[in-house]
């Protein structure tokens, strides 16, 4: 590694640091799908537990990354400051949420969405204050980053319920809504970060514009409309509409945190001169 005012890609975030924003972004969406807007009389239980292992899972992934894996709790000294110690914090509240709503718990389940969303709000604050990393510091980022986590989670949760032989109508409706409002955040994101990236950073985010962009998310709310017009055919179509929503999300974040994440470089514009004041 050379360090220069040349643009390098970062290095200490690898896939498995990624891991945590793969896995754990997908399973707070996926807990606030379940526990708000599962349209169903209890909220379904196997998505909960799915949503508890993907978070563990991202956690896990991240602890593995750490270079000196026992001092793992010094993330909790400092919630003041560190987003990072936020998301670990809110890691265990959620998990608590996620465990009485699957026991039966009606109070729990506002709570839990409340819960999930705040968790993926502290990823996507955690990258943004990376501030010398032009692909993560865009003030669109956290917003993108939720609107992702819903639209994964709104995904799963038609998975879930196409296993188990049960997709509403609200569940479609939220999916809908939560991959639309990720096309919002993604156009205006695009727009203001476009200009700050070098040309290898633009590339990597390049099937992410058609992925996330007009083409994937038509494709996707296609999807949707066709399974609330067609009721026989609505499993496979809510499948293959989450299927890809899912894995846009995925392949997203996974470009950003590993082949777009470009240091801006640095310059010295006044240097010393030997012997001048």
């Amino acid at each position: 590694m050379s360090y220069g005012p040349t643009p390098w890609l970062q290095a200490h975030w690898d896939i498995r640091a990624a891991l945590n924003f793969l896995c754990g972004g997908a399973g707070a969406g996926l807990l606030v799908a379940a526990a708000l807007f599962s349209g169903q009389p209890e909220v379904p239980r196997a998505p909960l537990v799915a949503g508890v292992l993907l978070i563990g899972a991202g956690l896990f992934s991240v602890w593995l990354e750490i270079g000196r894996p026992l001092r793992a709790a010094n993330v909790y000294f400092n919630p003041r400051t560190s987003w990072m110690a936020r998301e670990a914090l809110l890691a265990p509240v959620v998990v608590a949420l996620a465990a009485a709503t699957f026991l039966g718990a009606r109070w729990s389940a506002p709570l839990l969405g409340l819960a999930g969303a705040c968790y993926a709000y502290a990823q996507g604050r955690m990258l943004f204050a990376a501030r010398g990393i032009p692909a993560w510091r865009d003030p669109m980022l956290p917003t993108l980053i939720v609107t992702t986590a819903l639209a994964e989670g709104g995904g799963l949760l038609l998975i879930a319920g196409n296993l188990q032989g049960g997709i509403t109508t609200v569940a479609i409706a939220f999916a809908g809504g939560a991959a639309f409002s990720r096309l919002l955040a993604w156009i205006m994101y695009r727009r203001q970060v476009e200009p700050t990236l070098v040309p290898a950073a633009r590339a990597a985010l390049g099937p992410a514009q058609i992925a996330l962009g007009p083409r994937g998310t038509g494709a996707v709310l296609t999807l949707y409309c066709l399974a609330l017009l067609l009721p026989d055919a609505r499993g496979p179509l809510a499948l293959a509409g989450g299927l890809i929503a899912a894995a846009a999300g995925a392949g997203f974040k996974l470009a950003l945190i590993t082949r777009a994440a470009h240091n801006q470089g640095f310059a010295l514009p006044r240097l010393p001169v030997r012997g001048r004041r």
